[in-house]
């Protein structure tokens, strides 16, 4: 007999183990000191969210980017994400993981869409507003800002699995009956 589909029981876990994925993404993206862009060579000029450095060798001379509105639009967004997420997560350990309630999904789902939606409006702000404002050459959106949007895809992906799942009840208790591709007549 040959086996198909989700085995939907291991989704108890794992949704919420990829929540904290993006959790600790977000984390990696709000905390780097550097890492969002960088020049070229990345020899005399970098950047983060929330700060911007020139220089060469160890002479740095680093600018507090919170003196721009836009700067401090992306932190705030990114940081109400971020907090948004933990309340997911946390609402998706209660709902999969100490008990089934399937009534609270929904509202899990639709707070990941939320901070979709909120963290790619920071991440599309920062790179035009921030080319708008330092433009010397070529620049490079680096490791930091690539944690902010896995985690905004890991957070997508776990958006559209929490709004199908609430279908899958039965599946989810292990009360549904196992369905095979053929069976031996």
């Amino acid at each position: 007999m040959f086996r198909c589909g989700i085995a939907y029981p291991r989704c108890r876990w794992i949704l919420p183990l990829l929540l904290l994925f993006a959790i600790i993404f977000d984390i990696i993206a709000i905390a780097a000191t550097s890492g969002w862009v960088e020049d070229e060579d990345a020899k005399s000029h970098y950047a983060s969210m929330w700060e911007h450095c020139r220089g060469r060798n160890d002479n740095w001379d680093c600018r507090s980017l919170m003196t721009n509105s836009w700067a401090q639009a992306v932190a705030a967004l990114m940081i109400i994400g971020f907090i948004l997420l933990i309340i997911a997560f946390a609402i998706s350990c209660v709902a999969l993981c100490c008990s089934l309630n399937i009534t609270l999904l929904p509202l899990v789902g639709l707070l990941l869409f939320i901070v979709v939606f909120i963290q790619i409006i920071a991440l599309i702000i920062y790179p035009v507003k921030f080319n708008e404002l330092i433009f010397e050459g070529h620049y490079s959106y680096t490791w930091a800002y690539g944690f902010g949007w896995g985690a905004t895809i890991l957070t997508i992906g776990c958006g559209i699995l929490f709004c199908c799942l609430p279908r899958y009840e039965d599946e989810l208790t292990g009360l549904a009956k196992t369905k095979y591709l053929y069976s031996s007549a």
